[in-house]
This record gives structure tokens, sequence and C-alpha cells, in this order.
């Protein structure tokens, strides 16, 4: 199974933990080109996609924001929610019109306070996501970036 799916919800929480969140979730949506949060904005809030497709992106100073990573259904958008100082450290657009399950960022962190299992589960799960999309964000910025040697260079 590719990390990717690995870390959609319904494979990466237990049934019990996954309907607990779901209970305190809203149904949201967004139109084609709707952004969902800008990198530095304050994060109070995160998704997990039901349909349609949302692209992070990241700020580099002078060029148009570069794709890091393309969402689709299950997928967890939003992760600097669960990390202080809940700044959002990438944007996000909806690439597609967007169907999601929108959760309160407070509501989610005081049910992880109150209960040490669910908040170890969710913690988890959002740390496995965070690593992923650092990585991609690396990968996406050296394929980018990155000094590229050709045949005659070597």
């Amino acid at each position: 199974m590719p990390p990717s799916i690995a870390l959609r919800m319904n494979h990466a929480l237990p049934a019990e933990h996954r309907e607990r969140l779901l209970r305190v979730g809203r149904e949201a949506a967004f139109p084609q080109g709707s952004r969902l949060f800008e990198e530095g904005g304050h994060a109070n809030r995160f998704w997990i996609i039901r349909s349609g497709t949302a692209a992070l992106d990241i700020h580099v100073p002078g060029r148009r924001p570069p794709v890091v990573e393309t969402l689709v259904v299950g997928d967890l958008l939003g992760w600097s929610w669960l990390y202080e100082p809940f700044v959002w450290q990438l944007g996000a657009e909806a690439v597609t019109p967007l169907h999601a399950y929108e959760f309160d960022a407070v509501a989610v962190r005081l049910m992880c306070l109150d209960d040490p299992e669910f908040g170890r589960v969710v913690e988890h799960w959002v740390g496995r996501v965070l690593a992923h999309r650092l990585n991609a964000a690396r990968a996406r910025l050296v394929d980018l970036y990155g000094v590229h040697e050709t045949k005659d260079e070597r």
C-alpha cells in the first residue's frame, strides 16, 4: 500500500476513533479555485476530503507557489492546527469542486486532551502525515530548483 493511502483516515485511524472524530465534523463545500488557507495564516480548522481534489502549495518569493502535493478522497487537509503556534505551513486550493468534513481545531485538541488514547492515535496520525508532507515538499523543491547534472557535465 503506497504511503499516501496508508495515511488516509480510513486506514490510519481505528474505527472507534474515526467515528468519534466524524461525529464532531460538519460538511463543507468549496468551489474550484477556492483558497482554503494561506501559508502563515491562523490554523483553526482542518478537513478530511470526501470528494474532489486539493493542491498544497508553498510560498517561493518571486514565483508562483509550486504545488507540493495533490490530495484526494480520504486525505487529511491541514496539519498545522495540531502544533503550536497553529500557523499554516503551506497553502491549499481546491483544484476541483471539493466536499469535505470540516473540523474545529480547538474542539478536536480538547478531545485529544480529554481522552489520552484518542489523542495519542490522532497525534500519531497527524505526525505521520506531517512527515510525509515535508518529504513531498522537499522532493518537489529539489525537483524544481535543484541543480541538475547533464551527461555532458559528468
